[in-house]
């Protein structure tokens, strides 16, 4: 029998002001719920811009613990429209201690639980090792009142055994709250192919787990860096089901038959053919001298 779930994604451009991020966050998931939309992800750090742009001490103020302050209003409007939100968040974890965490709220406005980013990158524009401390909660499967989920966040998307092990959890979703873009000073041939490669990567995370992947990424110019949009889901088998533009908002629902997971595991019997005896050298990080 058919399960399906609606899932909402919000793509926007952020501000300085907290606050009003916030406002805007808020009532696109009015929109997106008026719409049926039953499980709703937000943008990597949604309620500020990109800080990780450059080392500022400054920008320590921006997080708070989890739950906190910036989950209180999540959490209310949860409840209120009986909807699932995936939230990456700033999180204050102790003094000195901080992390990119997403939080799932479930439709009754309780956190499920937190999944704290376990990749971090540092590149020009974005020197997130500065500010956040690898994930220590390993990778995690959510149990909402909608579907069993998967959060991974943003740089986690690279890494296709992230991807595995979440999707061996059980879950029957991946999502991935994201911050991407180029660097306007590099040259657009170079933002073109690593967009390429950021879809390719992903459709293929979809492909060799059989699951629905729900990317959900930044748009606007800022700083240096322009974040191209394009959130995007996909089936099971890599197709594209939904891209959105990539320099202008967007709020989109799509529909997603959970059954498709079994009919193309069936038919692309990855998982069962998988070598499990043979993948021990995998947790090495350099097979030296062989």
């Amino acid at each position: 029998m058919a399960r399906k779930v609606k899932v909402g994604l919000v793509q926007m451009r952020c501000t300085a002001d907290k606050a009003a991020n916030l406002d805007r966050v808020l009532g696109r998931m009015e929109a997106l719920a008026a719409g049926g939309a039953q499980v709703i992800c937000l943008q990597e750090l949604f309620l500020s811009l990109y800080f990780a742009d450059k080392e500022d001490l400054a920008n320590f103020a921006l997080a708070a613990p989890v739950p906190g302050p910036d989950t209180a209003a999540l959490q209310a409007a949860a409840a209120r429209l009986g909807v699932v939100i995936v939230a990456s968040l700033f999180e204050k974890r102790a003094e000195g201690l901080y992390h990119n965490t997403a939080a799932v709220i479930d439709a009754d406005g309780q956190i499920l639980g937190i999944y704290r980013k376990s990749h971090i990158p540092d590149d020009p524009g974005y020197y997130e090792k500065y500010y956040f401390t690898p994930g220590d909660t390993g990778y995690r499967v959510f149990n909402t009142r909608f579907a069993r989920i998967g959060v991974l966040i943003c740089w986690d998307q690279w890494y296709p055994e992230a991807a595995r092990i979440t999707s061996l959890m059980g879950a029957e979703i991946l999502f991935y709250p994201t911050a991407i873009g180029r660097d306007m000073k590099a040259p657009e041939a170079a933002g073109r192919e690593q967009h390429d490669a950021w879809l390719t990567i992903q459709r293929a995370h979809a492909i060799a787990n059989g699951v629905h992947v729900v990317t959900v990424n930044r748009t606007g110019i800022e700083g240096d860096q322009c974040f191209w949009g394009g959130s995007f889901v996909t089936n099971p088998f890599g197709t594209l089901l939904y891209e959105a533009p990539s320099d202008e908002e967007a709020l989109h629902v799509q529909e997603l038959d959970l059954g498709d997971s079994d009919r193309y595991r069936t038919q692309w019997p990855f998982l069962r053919d998988r070598r499990i005896d043979t993948y021990a050298p995998i947790t090495a990080r350099w097979l030296d001298g062989v």
